[in-house]
C-alpha cells in the first residue's frame, strides 16, 4: 500500500526516471509547503505550535529535526542537519501531508531520531520511512541498477550521488532489498585506547531478507578491536576502505559457510559487508 502511495506520489510529480528525485515536486504534489528559514531553533517557535496543536500534537522523543503542521500544511526542517539527511527528513513529512489516512491524524507532527529510525516500532513512523526510501530510491530504480554493477560496498557507495541519498541509506537499501546472503554491520567511528589500540561498538545489522531467515542464530559483539576479524576489517587513519577478506559464519543448522567481508567508511560510520558465498563443513564460529 505504501509502495502505491509512493509510484502515486512519483507519477503526480513527473519525477519517475528523473534522478535525483525533486523533493520540492513531492512536497508541492502533497499540497504541503517547505518553510526554507530555520525556525525550528528560534526561541518559542516549537512551544507556540505545541500550544496551537494541543492534544492533537505527536511530539518527539527527543530534538525535533522536522515538523508538519496539517492545517496550514506547512513543513518545517532543522537546518543543521547534513543536507543528504535533509533530504530524507523532508520527504518523511511529505509522506505525513501526502498518505491520505495521515494527514488529518495529528494537527502537529514532530520528527525526532527516534521516529526517523528505521527499526521505529509505531506504525505511523514506519508508514512515513517506508514512503520516504521508495521515492528516493525511485521503487525499484536503485535496486536494478545496483544489480547491474559488482557485488561489493563500492556499488551505494557510486550510486549515492546520484538518486541524492547519503551513503548510509544507500548501503543500507543495497542490503536489504539485496536477493544474496548478505549482511552489513554499522559500526561507530573507532576510539583509540591504551597503545596502538581501538575499540568500536557495534550501531546496527543490517540483513538481506535471505541472511536473515539463516542466520537469526549469530551473535554479533558489541564492540570490535583490532584484534578480532570484524575490528581488523575496520579502517583506520586516512583509509577509507579495507579490501575484501574471507571470514566464516555459521548458519541456523550448525553448518560453517564461507564469507567475503569488506568495510568502508565516510568517517561517520564504518560499515562491514558481509556476503555468505558458499558452504564448508563442521561448525566453528569465528566472529563472537
Amino acid at each position: 500500500m505504501i509502495r502505491a502511495q509512493a509510484k502515486r506520489a512519483l507519477r503526480e510529480a513527473g519525477a519517475l526516471g528523473r534522478f535525483p528525485t525533486n523533493v520540492a515536486e513531492i512536497i508541492s504534489i502533497s499540497r504541503a509547503k517547505e518553510v526554507h528559514e530555520d525556525v525550528l531553533n528560534e526561541s518559542g517557535f516549537l512551544a507556540k505550535l505545541r500550544k496551537k496543536a494541543g492534544s492533537a500534537l505527536k511530539s518527539a522523543l527527543s530534538k525535533v529535526l522536522g515538523v508538519f503542521e496539517a492545517g496550514s500544511g506547512l513543513i518545517f526542517i532543522d537546518r543543521s542537519m547534513l543536507l543528504v539527511k535533509q533530504t530524507f527528513v523532508r520527504l518523511h513529512e511529505a509522506a505525513h501531508a501526502f498518505l491520505p489516512w495521515q494527514r488529518p491524524m495529528y494537527a502537529v507532527v514532530e520528527d525526532c531520531e527516534h521516529s526517523l529510525a528505521p527499526e521505529v516500532a509505531e506504525l505511523f513512523d514506519r508508514e512515513a520511512n517506508v514512503f520516504a526510501a521508495e521515492v528516493l530510491f525511485q521503487l525499484d530504480a536503485f535496486s536494478e541498477e545496483a544489480e547491474g554493477e559488482p557485488f561489493g560496498i563500492m556499488t551505494p557507495v557510486r550510486l549515492h550521488k546520484k538518486y541524492g541519498a547519503s551513503i548510509y541509506a544507500s548501503i543500507r537499501q543495497y542490503v536489504s532489498k539485496n536477493h544474496r546472503t548478505c549482511v552489513v554491520l554499522v559500526i561507530n567511528p573507532p576510539t583509540l585506547v591504551s597503545g596502538d589500540g581501538f575499540r568500536a561498538t557495534l550501531r546496527r545489522v543490517v540483513p538481506s531478507m535471505r541472511f536473515a531467515a539463516q542466520y537469526l542464530s549469530v551473535r554479533w559483539a558489541d564492540s570490535f578491536t583490532p584484534d578480532d576479524e570484524i575490528g581488523a576489517l575496520i579502517p583506520i587513519g586516512k583509509r577509507r576502505s579495507s579490501g575484501k577478506r574471507r571470514i566464516e559464519l555459521v548458519d541456523d543448522n550448525g553448518v560453517r559457510h564461507e564469507c567475503i567481508a569488506e568495510a568502508f567508511t565516510q568517517t561517520r560510520q564504518v560499515f562491514v559487508l558481509i556476503h555468505v558465498t558458499h558452504a564448508l563443513t563442521g561448525a566453528t564460529v569465528l566472529v563472537a
